[in-house]
């Protein structure tokens, strides 16, 4: 089952009439390459070598700097020299940052089989009394299942509702997800199973702790938790982190081909 996320018009309960931008196709770029979970792995693979050039980077920084104070940028030498200089300093001042970044969207590429050992543990135990996926013809009502869980979890805010058979459920639930209301429990949510035949609340299945990783993974790696201001900071330090990128390639090469 494939999931879709749609903006209806809060006036006319409809879609809007104007398509969808682009957003979604460099949305998917960057999670998956359009490769599906395959390209999610790949992109994980990526994100730890990148965490481990980082970690062999600060091993090669501190004994250069001994010789260095803090900083220093040798204009006067030759332009590989200069690069160095920058590279090095526009590695240490983003370090924690690009760590932060890069060990959440490992985490992030793992989406997948984090959800799917979730079900397959913690939510396991809530479908052996079934026989069979609830069929939609007889399913209980939606609000009604709405009300039930929000009765279950009072003080906390409505975020999305999982259909029985989709990624976030069970064949036989209706998972109503809620969220807190603080900069921390916003990004936290805490499903209430409603069985989707008879409208009766399952169950109140807090996350576990690798679902909760997950879920603060997704904002502090795409910046989307403190406002424009934020976001404004990340745009900053991910072209600083190009530059690091594009430098380490320069030295590389002017490496290479520097005359033995």
């Amino acid at each position: 089952m494939q999931f879709r996320t749609h903006r209806p018009d809060q006036r006319r309960g409809r879609p809007p009439g104007r398509r969808p931008s682009g957003d979604g196709v460099l949305l998917q770029l960057h999670t998956d390459m359009f490769l599906g979970l395959a390209g999610m792995l790949f992109l994980g693979a990526m994100g730890l070598m990148l965490v481990a050039a980082l970690v062999s980077g600060v091993v090669l920084y501190a004994p250069f700097m001994r010789r260095l104070p803090f900083g220093t940028v040798r204009a006067s030498k030759a332009a590989r020299t200069r690069w160095l200089d920058y590279h090095n300093l526009l590695g240490v001042v983003t370090l924690a940052w690009v760590l932060v970044v890069g060990t959440t969207g490992v985490v992030n590429t793992l989406a997948t089989p984090i959800i799917a050992f979730w079900k397959d543990t913690a939510l396991k135990e809530l479908t052996v009394a079934y026989d069979a996926p609830a069929p939609a013809g007889r399913r209980a009502s939606l609000d009604a299942a709405v009300k039930r869980a929000q009765a279950a979890l009072p003080g906390m805010t409505l975020q999305f509702v999982a259909f029985p058979g989709s990624t976030y459920s069970t064949d036989h639930h209706y998972a109503v997800f809620f969220h807190g209301d603080t900069p921390l429990t916003k990004h936290m949510t805490t499903p209430a199973l409603i069985d989707a035949r008879t409208g009766e609340l399952a169950a109140v299945a807090s996350m576990p702790w690798y679902v909760k990783t997950l879920s603060l993974s997704q904002p502090l790696h795409f910046g989307d938790y403190g406002g424009l201001g934020l976001k404004i900071v990340w745009a900053l330090l991910d072209i600083a982190t190009i530059v690091i990128l594009i430098s380490g390639l320069y030295l590389w090469l002017a490496k290479r081909r520097k005359p033995a």
